[in-house]
């Protein structure tokens, strides 16, 4: 019996031990028990994305789509009794805070509570892969990554050491999610998922992020398996920083964030000031309004104002209606894996608690949705394209 309290004790003290030197109570302490929230960057490192002295801000339609809020309709799995309008939907299972949509370059709907506001920045999560996306067709038309069919080591030579398929894994897989890593996006406390919830935490909380990259293995070959993971879209943001032989968060400003007239600047997390690699994976905190002229860009084919931003072929591999690799291309989604087929389809980027930006290019609609949770998986996007295909806009 002793012996048995004994080793009892010592797995205790041993998961305590374990528990208080890796990134999981890092991030406890720095997001609390509910993992990261809208504001999260505020006790973050992170850089500033700086916008420029000329701003563009959408007009207000004389008419606003006031019809929104009383329109019913049954929505996706958890399927409701009865019909339920907008926000009755997205107050019980989403703790929605603000929606803003856009059509034909005016403000049509603008509702918030809570401590949002469509000029208060908040953290966008993975919708900032789709802005990475972005970075690299841009970083692409300028010549500094000569093909996305190139491999990683060519711009992270180090990695060649490491295992030889790194020299299999390209740009394109990085977009396309078809990496092969053997990293996982799980949010788990199960004690079989610890090391892998570990690692994900590493990457939200990890003081160095390069270090991190040159421990990881491949679960299978590059560009066999779709599987969703962030790793890949945080290679990618620095496959561009080499590229380009500028910071990231220079080369965003420079090339997005100025041109695009953003009326605020960014933020975008960083894993220290020492060694200030950004998370380009799902860092970036900004605006409601400024993320809706990313939407503009891409419903213009990469047109600003009449200057070309991205190419329209970039836009094109980004945004068309294709079933393949589950919907997903190049950082954005399609909506062709929901379960009826839209006479307009849409597509859009997806974030952790449902941070949205959608975009429909036969309404010419921008939808945004910020919020705090949501738990109904990809539950918005199909709101927004139910909402689109509706005759009243």
């Amino acid at each position: 019996m002793k012996m048995f309290s004994f080793l009892k004790l010592s797995i205790i003290v041993s998961v305590c031990l374990f528990w208080a030197s890796c990134a999981i109570i890092r991030g406890q302490i720095a997001d609390g028990p509910s993992g990261p929230s809208s504001y999260s960057f505020e006790h973050h490192a992170h850089d500033t994305i700086v916008n420029g002295a000329t701003t563009f801000s959408f007009p207000y339609a004389n008419q606003q789509a006031e019809w929104i809020d009383t329109l019913h309709f049954f929505t996706q799995p958890p399927a409701y009794k009865r019909p339920r309008t907008m926000w009755e939907a997205l107050d019980g299972k989403t703790d929605t805070q603000g929606v803003l949509i856009i059509q034909n370059d005016s403000i049509v709907y603008e509702k918030c509570q809570g401590d949002i506001s469509t000029d208060r920045i908040a953290t966008v999560f993975s919708v900032s892969k789709s802005i990475t996306s972005l970075l690299c067709g841009i970083a692409v038309d300028e010549g500094y990554i000569k093909s996305i069919d190139d491999p990683v080591t060519d711009y992270l030579p180090e990695l060649k050491q490491k295992n030889d398929m790194w020299q299999k894994l390209t740009i394109r897989h990085l977009l396309d999610m078809r990496s092969g890593l053997d990293f996982d996006d799980t949010y788990s406390l199960r004690l079989k998922d610890l090391k892998r919830l570990n690692a994900m935490a590493k990457l939200n909380y990890g003081k160095n992020i390069m270090k991190q990259i040159r421990g990881l293995k491949f679960e299978n070959e590059p560009g066999t398996m779709y599987k969703y993971e962030s790793m890949t879209s945080e290679i990618l943001g620095i496959v561009i920083q080499r590229a380009t032989g500028q910071r990231f968060v220079d080369y965003l400003s420079e090339k997005v964030w100025i041109p695009l007239q953003m009326e605020s600047p960014a933020i975008i997390n960083i894993d220290s000031r020492k060694y200030d690699m950004p998370h380009t994976f799902g860092g970036i905190s900004t605006t409601m309004k400024d993320l809706a002229k990313i939407g503009r860009l891409y419903l213009n084919k990469g047109m600003w104002n009449g200057t070309r931003i991205v190419s329209e072929e970039w836009i094109r591999l980004s945004t068309e209606y294709n079933t393949e690799n589950d919907g997903y291309h190049m950082n954005w989604y399609n909506t062709s894996w929901m379960d009826y087929t839209p006479e307009y389809p849409g597509f859009y980027a997806y974030g952790i608690r449902a941070q949205v930006l959608y975009v429909n290019p036969y309404k010419n609609l921008i939808m945004i949705r910020f919020g705090k949770r949501d738990d109904t998986y990809a539950f918005i996007p199909y709101m927004f394209e139910m909402l689109s295909n509706n005759e009243r806009f």
